[in-house]
């Protein structure tokens, strides 16, 4: 089992980046001592001050407490590939999805090394028409022309980035690959151009959303902070709860488990739906 990409000290780290508050702010605002707040940051801290920091960074309290046992529901589907490979220190994930009747398949992403992906491509007599990348970040295209040169599969990527050899392309771009139907989701904030794809024709609709949610969190804010957020609200959280959302980083995880435990987004679901429980 792979393990969540962040810790509950890294969800309040991007959440204090993300609202521009220090850890004296977050210390005054919350009635907690600065000491309380670098315990936290260290992933140090009880329930009790965690929820108090959570109010003032706009995060679900219950879920920030619960985030270090937090494990989403086990996934295996068919028609699905995960690969995590090894990027500098830490892990990342790329995905191949097909159609088990027509064999035809979506590469997306590439992650570190495309060679588990081309592995699984042998082993399974796939026929690659598509790679899809969700966003132009080195660890997420590091071998983008090895991919591109043994499937001679186009490229495509949002049209507010660029990468080799890629094709540009809008919110609302529509893709079909054997029975599958895939439509393109703009969800950016981490990056310019992040994007989301969400597909059907599965047991399960599948959401390849990069770094944009992750188990347990989500993609730092880099462009904006405040534009991942409503973008992830928009068009991830708006798909069905079954949905199975498939990171750049960390485990697979669902739509529906990311509304119970998902510290950034779970207070306004548990709002909506204060006996729901996933």
């Amino acid at each position: 089992m792979i393990a969540l990409e962040d810790s509950v000290a890294d969800v309040i780290g991007k959440a204090q980046r993300g609202l521009g508050v220090s850890d004296s702010q977050v210390a005054d605002r919350a009635g907690v001592s600065i000491e309380q707040v670098r315990a936290a940051r260290d992933g140090n801290a009880n329930r009790e001050v965690l929820t108090k920091i959570a109010a003032v960074l706009q995060l679900d309290g219950a879920a920030l407490g619960g985030l270090a046992s937090y494990q989403p529901p086990r996934i295996s589907i068919d028609g699905l590939a995960m690969f995590n490979t090894h990027y500098g220190d830490m892990t990342v994930n790329a995905y191949l999805v097909w159609d088990p009747r027509s064999r035809a398949a979506i590469a997306f992403d590439t992650g570190a090394n495309c060679s588990p992906v081309l592995g699984k491509v042998d082993d399974q007599k796939l026929d690659v028409q598509l790679i899809l990348l969700t966003h132009s970040h080195p660890d997420h295209v590091a071998d983008l022309a090895k991919l591109r040169s043994t499937t001679g599969a186009p490229i495509y990527i949002s049209n507010r980035e660029s990468a080799t050899g890629a094709n540009g392309i809008e919110d609302g771009r529509e893709f079909t690959v054997g029975r599958l139907r895939v439509r393109s989701l703009l969800t950016w904030g981490h990056s310019r151009g992040g994007m989301t794809y969400y597909i059907t024709g599965l047991e399960k609709p599948l959401a390849i959303v990069g770094d944009a949610v992750f188990a347990g969190s989500m993609g730092g804010g880099n462009v904006s902070y405040t534009d991942a957020l409503q973008t992830n609200r928009d068009k991830i959280f708006t798909l069905p709860d079954e949905t199975i959302i498939c990171p750049g980083h960390g485990p697979l995880t669902t739509v529906g488990s990311e509304k119970a435990h998902n510290p950034f987004f779970a207070a306004e679901f548990r709002a909506k739906s204060p006996d729901s429980s996933q």
